[in-house]
């Protein structure tokens, strides 16, 4: 019986003294593999990534196109209702508000029940900007439907609901 002993080239090492390994794909994780919260945030990097590529050319973020829906979705809700529904810091809403009132896709509106808050409101421009973003978001969850397939993003909404 014969044995054969195959050899790899040696690794290079850095000045330390330690292995360097020139590829993520070859940087092991360790734990960090069976951590939830690790996986979420990589799929929620390419998720994102995606998402800005795909309505890159309407200049859309994720966070100005839930807003939009929202209000697109209950007219006349109140700064803090939004930011609370959504989880958003009052002041990073305000400011991405200025940024679509700028656009002409959103209006505030003085409250009658209450003169120091603000009812949201689509504009016109709002409302047709917002049926497109609408389109190219549901080109979006195509893209994460060909990445995990149709019934692994159904479950993980289900999974998921939980937490909107």
């Amino acid at each position: 019986m014969t044995t054969t002993t195959t050899r790899t080239a040696p690794r290079k090492r850095a000045a330390n003294g330690a292995g360097r390994r020139d590829s993520a794909d070859e940087i092991g994780l360790d734990a960090l593999v069976g951590h939830a919260g690790y996986a979420v945030r990589r799929f929620q990097i390419w998720i994102f990534q995606d998402f800005i590529k795909t309505l890159g050319q309407v200049d859309i973020r994720p966070t100005q196109y839930s807003v939009l829906t929202v209000i697109g979705a209950n007219p006349g809700l109140s700064q803090m209702a939004v930011a609370k529904r959504l989880g958003i810091e009052r002041a990073r809403l305000v400011h991405l508000l200025d940024g679509l009132e700028q656009r002409k896709l959103v209006k505030r509106i003085k409250s009658k029940a209450d003169r120091r808050s603000h009812a949201l409101h689509l504009t016109v421009q709002g409302e047709t900007a917002l049926a497109k973003f609408k389109r190219l978001a549901a080109e979006h969850e195509r893209h994460v439907e060909d990445k995990i397939g149709k019934a692994n993003r159904e479950r993980l909404l289900q999974i998921l609901a939980g937490f909107t």
